[in-house]
């Protein structure tokens, strides 16, 4: 008889290779999977019985700005209730670290707290705090173009300086050596927008030696969204890096009906270049608020705002006549402010969601004190309203989108499979029963039928309740 810490009972296995559910016996050893299959031979005292239910891989969150909740809130709720057992930060530009203040956060970078939540001048010390905060979740981190703007230009309207790009890059090599996964841009946003393609270029070039990756948000995701497209292949190509589309989408009413183009135009890249997308399972974004970014057509619901805070929750049409003045004015007056903009097309997000390249992100905002629902719900929706009810696809697919995908994608060699000696990261759930509660009118729900999660070995979440020593990691660059 072979004893081992955790013994999964009678599970329809979803490896996260895409692969059909086998039925299957799982033992945990330690922090690994020690054994796959019949295991009639194992005994252990911890025994949990699955009949009926499916084990997967815990999620991957590929798009996350999580960088300071890992340190402030470790518990992970948002996330460990959906299944996910780790998360990427740093995206859209925007990072807890390296960063030197020398004021407020500039925006958008005010999305991950306020001024005294950046404490991490270097990466290394950032890793040093998640290691001392130890999180419910694995952690792994991209660096932000817009956060090394911030360290080294006083101004960040126009293209950063040689001299400054030097610096640049020296952070970001400092961040590549402690780990760090990849480089990540947000250059639709006033803080990033005026910097040029070579400024990236320069900086991205570190990334090949390092075996990193470039994730963007491109300049636009608009009418010029193929222009915008074409500059991140172009940074990848002569960076010789892989490219992730942060959020792929078709935004805007005057961009729907787009998908079918911009897909196409992503699958001709693909033939000669390494590419990937994230997509968040909903037809409204959230960030910061914008009066460039205003259309009366769209519905525009308001957060937060600093100057304002008692019309969080209301849309800005609402506050418009309240006001008397347009929503424009309106959103001036708001700012510094945070919106969700119901911006796309149900289609256009389908097809992207569908597209075999497509990885699962959250997006989620964890400072927001009225969250868009994704921050609790992605991944639950995934499972269950687009795979189980609209039958976008089938589970196999949806778990691979969340787990064998982005861990080949990002690097993370020895996780995101159910296969001997890759690591216990894993969720147990109901394929009947998964999913999301979170609403728009009440977001900070946690999802239904996700029944147990192990992070690392450790059963760290069950019924929704969390359990357990927190057991997530820091994962360096492989």
């Amino acid at each position: 008889m072979t004893v081992c810490d955790t013994l999964i009972r009678g599970a329809a296995v979803i490896d996260g290779t895409g692969g059909s559910p086998i039925q299957a016996d799982v033992a945990i050893t330690g922090e690994r999977i020690a054994a796959v299959g019949d295991l009639q031979n194992y005994a252990s005292q911890q025994e949990v019985d699955a009949a009926g239910k499916i084990l997967a891989p815990g999620f991957i969150d590929t798009h996350t700005h999580d960088d300071i909740s890992v340190i402030r809130s470790p518990e992970m709720l948002p996330k460990l209730t959906q299944g996910v057992t780790t998360v990427i930060v740093g995206n859209c530009g925007i990072c807890a670290a390296p960063v030197q203040l020398k004021g407020n956060p500039p925006e958008p970078m005010n999305l991950l707290g306020d001024a005294g939540d950046f404490r991490y001048p270097t990466f290394a010390s950032y890793v040093a705090a998640i290691q001392q905060s130890r999180p419910a979740v694995n952690v792994a981190a991209l660096v932000g173009h817009t956060a090394l703007r911030n360290n080294h230009m006083g101004s960040l309207d126009r293209v950063a300086t040689a001299a400054e790009i030097k610096l640049m890059r020296g952070q970001l090599r400092e961040s590549l050596d402690n780990g760090a996964i990849g480089l990540s841009t947000g250059l639709a946003y006033s803080s990033a927008s005026s910097s040029s393609t070579e400024e990236v270029l320069q900086l991205a070039e570190l990334l090949a030696k390092a075996g990193g990756v470039y994730a963007t948000h491109m300049r636009t995701e608009g009418q010029a969204i193929l222009q915008a497209m074409d500059e991140a292949f172009q940074i990848g190509r002569n960076s010789r890096v892989p490219v992730v589309i942060s959020h792929l989408k078709c935004a805007g009413i005057d961009n729907w009906g787009r998908s079918g183009e911009v897909l196409r135009t992503f699958d001709a890249a693909s033939l000669g270049q390494d590419l990937g997308c994230d997509c968040y399972p909903y037809d409204a974004s959230s960030t910061t608020l914008s009066a460039n970014h205003v259309d009366e057509r769209v519905k525009i619901t308001i957060t937060w705002s600093t100057p304002h805070p008692e019309m969080g929750g209301k849309t800005l049409s609402e506050i418009a006549n309240l006001w008397s003045v347009t929503q424009t004015e309106a959103a001036q007056r708001l700012m510094p402010a945070g919106a969700i903009y119901y911006i796309m097309s149900e289609d256009d997000m389908r097809a992207v969601l569908r597209h075999p390249k497509t990885m699962i992100g959250s997006d989620g905002l964890p400072n927001d004190p009225r969250p868009h629902p994704r921050l609790w719900g992605t991944f639950p929706r995934v499972l269950g309203y687009y795979s189980r009810e609209q039958k976008l696809f089938p589970l196999s697919e949806a778990v691979h989108k969340m787990t064998g995908l982005p861990a080949r994608r990002f690097g993370l060699s020895d996780r995101g499979l159910i296969k001997e000696n890759y690591k216990a990261d894993l969720v147990v759930f109901d394929a009947g029963k998964v999913r999301d509660a979170a609403t728009f009118e009440n977001p900070i729900q946690p999802a239904e039928g996700i029944d147990h999660v192990w992070v690392n070995g450790i059963l760290s979440c069950s019924g929704g309740v969390s359990c357990g020593p927190k057991a997530g990691r820091f994962l360096a660059r492989n």
